[in-house]
């Protein structure tokens, strides 16, 4: 019969029997609950990330392999600095500071070297993400311009709001005034 493989994202070392992963490999006659075990053991390293995994059932044999790949980047550099999220607004306000080595550390952990073209890849999502590299630790006062930089959107989103309420109530008025000035239609006799 083959070989069937079957990709998915775990949350690593908490994969369960519940969809995706159970109703996928039941049609397959393959024991779930080794197969589960078997996932929270390679993935117990990377708990808190969402990690790829390719399960390869072999149907004749009911034998299977798991394969681990590598969470994504945006997802080690979180973990290396403890963040839930990256900043909203990248470039105006950072949320933490890599040092060289985590960068080169991250970069192993992910490509398996720390070659410059790796680095600078790394670089390039904490970037994004609203982390610098070698800058130094987020000062307070960063911490609460940011804070302050969140307010001011969520306070902007509001009075954007009011002005549409203020149109709508506003139109029927409108169409009143344009009303009155047509020329009353003449009737026909």
């Amino acid at each position: 019969m083959g070989k069937e493989t079957i990709e998915l994202l775990v949350e690593g070392g908490k994969a369960t029997a519940a969809p995706p992963l159970g109703p996928s490999l039941a049609p397959l006659k393959v024991n779930v609950g080794l197969v589960v075990a078997e996932i929270n053991k390679k993935t117990a390293e990377m708990a808190g990330m969402k990690v790829p995994v390719k399960v390869t059932v072999d149907k004749d044999t009911k034998t299977f392999e798991i394969s681990v790949g590598t969470p994504p980047v945006s997802a080690l550099i979180k973990k290396e600095l403890k963040l839930e999220k990256g900043s909203s607004e990248a470039g105006v306000a950072r949320v933490g500071d890599l040092s060289e080595e985590q960068v080169r550390r991250i970069a192993k952990i992910k490509f398996g070297s720390d070659d410059k073209r790796f680095t600078e890849m790394i670089k390039g999502t904490a970037r994004s993400m609203g982390v610098t590299v070698g800058v130094g630790q987020v000062t307070a006062e960063e911490k609460a311009k940011e804070k302050a930089h969140k307010q001011e959107l969520k306070d902007g989103d509001k009075t954007k709001e009011e002005p549409k309420a203020e149109e709508a109530a506003k139109e029927p008025a409108a169409k009143d005034k344009e009303k009155s000035k047509e020329k009353p239609k003449e009737k026909k006799k």
